[in-house]
């Protein structure tokens, strides 16, 4: 038997869970010891994700709605590197500076995810790491979890 979540599962019920760290090349992800997505078996997580550019900008400076467009494309491309797909996400979080931005985001993830519906929760912080940068987005995908 196999402890799992508090269930004892027979052996042959256990779930291959092993993990691959994927990297976007930022350099704090190798000096604080953290990666931009880690799957777990056939499990996907992006880690909270904001319009920084490889060149540092901030893309769609002043737009939640062109920030969240960028994000959600910049995971949706992570996504493939796991042999995933956004009709495989499952649940995604937003953190905006300014929740009468809102419908601005929520206008801009329609455009990818409306037909998908994953679960969406967005939620106001007062800040996010530079002040240029209005939203930050998590994403959670399972690999064969399209509908």
């Amino acid at each position: 038997m196999v402890e799992y979540a508090g269930m004892s599962l027979p052996k042959e019920k256990k779930m291959n869970l092993s993990r691959v760290n994927y990297s976007s090349g930022a350099p704090l992800e190798e000096k604080t010891g953290y990666s931009r997505m880690v799957q777990a078996g056939p499990f996907i997580y992006i880690g909270g994700t904001t319009s920084v550019q490889p060149d540092g900008s901030v893309a769609g400076e002043g737009s939640v709605y062109e920030q969240t467009k960028y994000i959600l494309q910049k995971q949706i491309d992570l996504l493939s590197r796991a042999g995933a797909k956004k009709e495989e996400v499952i649940k995604i979080k937003a953190y905006i500076t300014d929740i009468t931005q809102g419908a601005e985001a929520a206008r801009a993830y329609s455009e990818f995810f409306k037909n998908v519906r994953p679960l969406f929760t967005m939620v106001e912080t007062p800040r996010l790491n530079r002040p240029a940068q209005l939203i930050e987005i998590e994403m959670d995908a399972a690999l064969g979890a399209s509908a």
